[in-house]
């Protein structure tokens, strides 16, 4: 009875009482294959989860430049290695702004990857200058290639991206807002609370406490680090430890929407 009154009645009770019965996991959610243009031909799916389950992670997200084409593939060969894994893309807004989208399950990560696809400028891919764009199955076999360039802009503005990765069963958050380029902050100036979101990334080597003191609306959300990780040396570079019941991409999404408590940087 003393554990349910402290639920109830007080957060910090509760997130304390949840820090000591959740166990920790490791996870690094955001990752390129090569399916992304910049993303090194190494880094299939199959190469990059059991790189995953080398460096002692627990949770791997893919998230490929606009497209989770290579998502059931990964799910395939994390389920073979043991490890948890979270279907997800890295959408380029129309102001160039990279955000990370996490989903459940594989259906709704290809739903959106469909959504987005409709809505991405028809650009044809120059293999001399960006390379392929391959898609793959969990084996390391080549099922296709992507025609169109991946890297380029949508026509999705960075106000409709929360409501809209919300309707397809997803959370989605800025990634790496400390780097020069293709970040809110480079290519916007800063925050605003109407866009929705609860959580932000940096890179690896970022300094939290400067990030909040220049843009002190990041003390009100979850900062996360992952590696963003274009070859295989980099898979894990960066992870955040999550509390979570379970390692599963629901429970990642949950505690992303707030239902749990992030254990501190």
């Amino acid at each position: 009875h003393t554990i349910y009154i402290l639920l109830i009645t007080s957060n910090e009770a509760s997130k304390n009482i949840r820090s000591r019965i959740m166990p920790g996991f490791l996870c690094d959610q955001h990752i390129h294959s090569c399916l992304s243009p910049c993303g090194d031909e190494e880094m299939t799916p199959y190469n990059l989860v059991n790189m995953a389950k080398v460096m002692g992670l627990d949770i791997l997200a893919l998230t490929d430049h606009n497209s989770s084409l290579n998502c059931p593939a990964a799910a395939r060969a994390a389920e073979e290695a043991g490890i948890a894994f979270v279907p997800g893309m890295e959408l380029t807004t129309s102001e160039e702004v990279h955000v990370v989208c996490l989903f459940p399950d594989i259906d709704s990560a290809l739903a959106f990857s469909g959504y987005v696809a409709e809505r991405l400028p028809k650009i044809k891919n120059r293999l001399d200058i960006f390379g392929e764009q391959l898609i793959m199955d969990d084996r390391d076999g080549i099922l296709g290639r992507e025609e169109n360039l991946l890297s380029t802009a949508s026509f999705i503005s960075i106000g409709e991206v929360f409501p809209l990765v919300s309707g397809f069963g997803g959370v989605c958050y800025p990634a790496h807002v400390d780097r020069p380029s293709f970040s809110v902050v480079a290519n916007l100036g800063s925050f605003d609370e109407s866009w929705g979101f609860a959580n932000a990334e940096m890179s690896a080597f970022a300094q939290a406490d400067r990030l909040i003191e220049e843009h002190p609306l990041l003390q009100k959300m979850r900062l996360l680090r992952a590696s963003d990780a274009h070859c295989l040396e980099n898979v894990g570079l960066a992870s955040t430890e999550l509390e979570l019941p379970c390692a599963s991409p629901q429970a990642v999404i949950d505690l992303l929407k707030g239902n749990y408590y992030l254990q501190g940087m």
